[in-house]
């Protein structure tokens, strides 16, 4: 096993090598003027990327891909619903994969590095806003506990590119990647529709090994993926956050979030929020978010069935079927317990589990502020953002006689910094007329989201506008 003490650590290719018919050669366009932004400095430790080798020449020959052995994965996927055949990096290159500090293996994967084959009618180039609202976006969730890709880089190319709105160019950039694999939903479509029986399994053997290693075959396999997609939406139903675009190429296997293009933190708690400019019939919108991810696993289920059982497949569908419904019982279950910790509550599962879907109705109805209101309420001051009727009044009555944690402990519970769209967005239009500095105090706040500092006020609380808040599809 190589050395895991800090220094300038090894890149494989074991995707590549494991299953070779998944992906294709390929290297990155070189950038003409390429800079750093932005790097994760806490990030490349636990990569043990040596610092200073990082910021040298050979350490940005890395960052833009301009190395040996790069390739760009092939994978399929269904859109809004639709099943596209053949999607892919089409500017995208997968780097390698390392060992970090902890022995775990992780994918580096470079962003907006120019077309390649699976390039359909773009450029293959990515503006900046988009690649630092990834950056800023990962390390908030990271921060909050909640299991996701995370930027190590951001930089600048140097160059102009084709605008995804309107007419005046942006400024290209690249965002270096860290994922624990890029395997999802889709890498598996595209197996099924595309190659056959012997890749498919060496697809699943490759998936169990690098991920759930305890997983029996192809149903221990769906059973694993459905336990961690189940806890990690619940995850992001309890913090408001809304991906914007879950397609099965954006559902990784890992149990990862993957892919923060269109995606936003609810300011006004509803359940038909929706941020996406592309997402016009609200596919994705806030509250679908658990039934899409179990729509999402059914189609994983469907690539899996030849393997389960190929002689009679009805009996395949129905044990396919039993570990899809575990999924409702996982979510649930990952939820109450989640909202236990943010309402600092003690009780049964029952008891907690009406006490926060009645909470979450009131919520609605009133239109209070999904974040606001749950760090207010460790603090003493959820009064002040509902109206504080006899239904509220009575809810507090049961909360009150359920509460088990302190103010601290809640605050350790409840983030206090988000990205919000409106200084999301602030920040991003800064970073393209050439000011990181607010980009970079908004990664300040939100990779320590508990924790109250002076000078950051203006970050606590929603802003104006952003309600009615559109995201574009620019990662």
């Amino acid at each position: 096993m190589e050395s895991l003490a800090p220094t300038v650590p090894i890149l494989h290719q074991s995707y590549a090598d494991a299953l070779p018919e998944l992906s294709v050669s390929w290297r990155a366009e070189p950038p003409p003027r390429p800079e750093i932004a932005w790097l994760n400095e806490q990030l490349a430790h636990e990569l043990r990327f040596d610092l200073d080798w990082l910021r040298g020449e050979d350490g940005l020959a890395l960052l833009t891909g301009q190395i040996d052995g790069t390739t760009a994965q092939a994978y399929a996927g269904h859109q809004f619903g639709s099943p596209n055949p053949q999607l892919g990096d089409g500017r995208a290159v997968l780097l390698g994969d390392l060992l970090d500090t902890q022995g775990d293996r992780r994918d580096l994967h470079l962003k907006g590095s120019g077309r390649t084959p699976f390039a359909r009618a773009g450029d293959g180039k990515a503006p900046l806003g988009p690649m630092l609202r990834e950056a800023v976006v990962g390390e908030w969730l990271h921060a909050t506990g909640v299991p996701t890709t995370r930027a190590l880089a951001v930089l600048s190319t140097g160059e102009q590119i084709a605008p995804r709105q309107g007419v005046t160019p942006e400024p290209g950039a690249l965002l270096v990647r860290v994922a624990a694999s890029h395997l999802r939903v889709g890498t598996f479509e595209y197996a099924t529709w595309h190659l056959d029986e012997e890749v498919r399994e060496r697809l699943v053997e490759h998936t169990i090994q690098r991920h759930h290693p305890v997983a029996e075959g192809p149903l221990g396999l769906l059973e694993a993926v459905t336990a961690g997609q189940a806890e990690l939406v619940a995850q992001w139903m309890l913090l408001g956050f809304v991906h914007g675009v879950m397609n099965t190429d954006n559902m990784a296997l890992s149990g990862e979030g993957i892919d923060y293009g269109p995606c936003a933190v609810l300011d006004e708690h509803r359940r038909g929020a929706v941020f996406s400019s592309i997402d016009r019939g609200g596919r994705y919108a806030y509250g679908n978010q658990p039934g899409i991810a179990l729509w999402n696993l059914s189609r994983f289920a469907e690539t899996l069935l030849p393997l389960v059982d190929e002689a009679d497949p009805n009996v395949a569908v129905e044990r396919a079927t039993a570990v899809l419904e575990q999924y409702e019982g996982r979510y649930q279950e990952a939820w109450t317990r989640s909202m236990a910790r943010k309402l600092g509550v003690a009780g049964t599962a029952e008891e907690v589990a009406e006490l926060g879907r009645d909470l979450v109705a009131l919520l609605e109805e009133q239109q209070v502020d999904h974040t606001g209101f749950f760090r207010a309420l460790g603090e003493g001051r959820a009064a002040e953002l509902v109206d504080a009727d006899g239904t509220f009044a009575q809810w507090m009555r049961r909360w009150e006689s359920l509460r088990s944690a302190t103010p601290a402990e809640m605050a350790r519970a409840n983030p206090l910094y988000v990205p919000r769209n409106v200084h999301l967005e602030a920040a991003l239009r800064a970073a393209h007329l050439g000011d990181l500095s607010p980009v970079r105090e908004l990664l300040e706040a939100v990779s320590a989201p508990f924790t109250r500092r002076a000078g950051l006020e203006h970050l606590e609380g929603p802003g104006d506008g952003g309600e009615h808040f559109l995201t574009f599809c620019g990662t």
